[in-house]
């Protein structure tokens, strides 16, 4: 079964949401009204409506690193990932967490990068050579 994820949060601006997510990520636009707009978050949706983004706080312990909760994100082959990163980077994002490697040579070996987009919802994009080793143990 192939199925699209949806979520939907709230940003405090739609043009600088348009110009981050349609510009610097890349995704296209959907459906917008006055107080909300679609985008294809690479191949899933997400809907961007005006109000308080969620608090979040850098309580997630993973290995050794703490990362923002509540966050969202992606995961890509290790080649979109790197070009990603590459594009975040030129567009000198500040990350939470810079583009790396993490659990080296373990099950679950990734690439991982967290970044907040402009109204601070965090975002983690993670990247694996091989899609099936996702849920590795």
């Amino acid at each position: 079964m192939t199925s699209i994820f949806h979520f939907a949060f709230n940003v405090t601006d739609l043009e600088s949401a348009r110009r981050f997510y349609g510009g610097v990520l890349g995704c296209r636009e959907g459906r917008s009204t006055a107080t909300w707009v679609d985008f294809d978050f690479f191949g899933h949706q997400i809907s961007l409506h005006l109000g308080k983004p969620l608090a979040t706080a850098a309580t997630g312990l993973v290995g050794d690193k703490l990362v923002p909760m509540p966050h969202f994100g992606l995961i890509l082959k290790l080649t979109e990932w790197k070009t990603l990163a590459a594009r975040l980077q030129e567009a000198e994002t500040e990350f939470v967490l810079m583009p790396q490697l993490r659990f080296e040579g373990q099950p679950g070996e990734q690439w991982t990068m967290f970044f907040l987009d402009p109204f601070g919802n965090p975002i983690e994009i993670k990247g694996f050579r091989d899609l099936d080793a996702v849920y590795a143990v």
